[in-house]
């Protein structure tokens, strides 16, 4: 009777461990830094100021520790069944001015994020909104 159990048991674990390896392990993209798209780089030309590039880019993800004359935007996506994405953007600024653009990677391509599928919990804002109350004459 004990070896009936023992077989059992082991036929239950070796059932389960390859039918956890047959499905495999779900995967998600996971993208990192800033996103840089075309339309973005497109914006930017020299001579603009820090406040013009922030609008367009966003606050970048480096600056540089002595100097605060260069910015680098930095993105990277490991995509779950493919392959990576990386892209670098430094801005170097004079006198608060843009003087010079250096790209680095695909700037070409613009990525996809997916940020609704899969499991897990829904992304803040994602999901449908509710509906803005109107403030009718009662004031309410």
């Amino acid at each position: 009777m004990q070896n009936l159990i023992r077989t059992v048991v082991l036929l239950l674990a070796v059932s389960l461990i390859a039918g956890c390896s047959y499905f495999g392990v779900y995967k998600r993209d996971i993208p990192q830094g800033n996103l840089i798209t075309q339309d973005m780089v497109s914006q930017l030309h020299p001579g603009m100021s820090r406040s013009q590039v922030a609008y367009i880019m966003g606050t970048p993800l480096l600056e540089a520790p002595f100097s605060s004359d260069q910015w680098d935007y930095v993105f990277y996506l490991d995509e779950a069944y493919g392959g990576t994405v990386q892209k670098r953007l430094t801005l170097t600024f004079q006198d608060d001015q843009l003087v010079d653009i250096a790209k680095s990677g695909d700037m070409d391509s613009d990525v996809e994020l997916n940020q609704g599928d899969g499991p897990g919990p829904a992304v803040e804002g994602a999901g449908e909104s509710a509906p803005v109350p109107q403030i009718g004459p009662s004031g309410i």
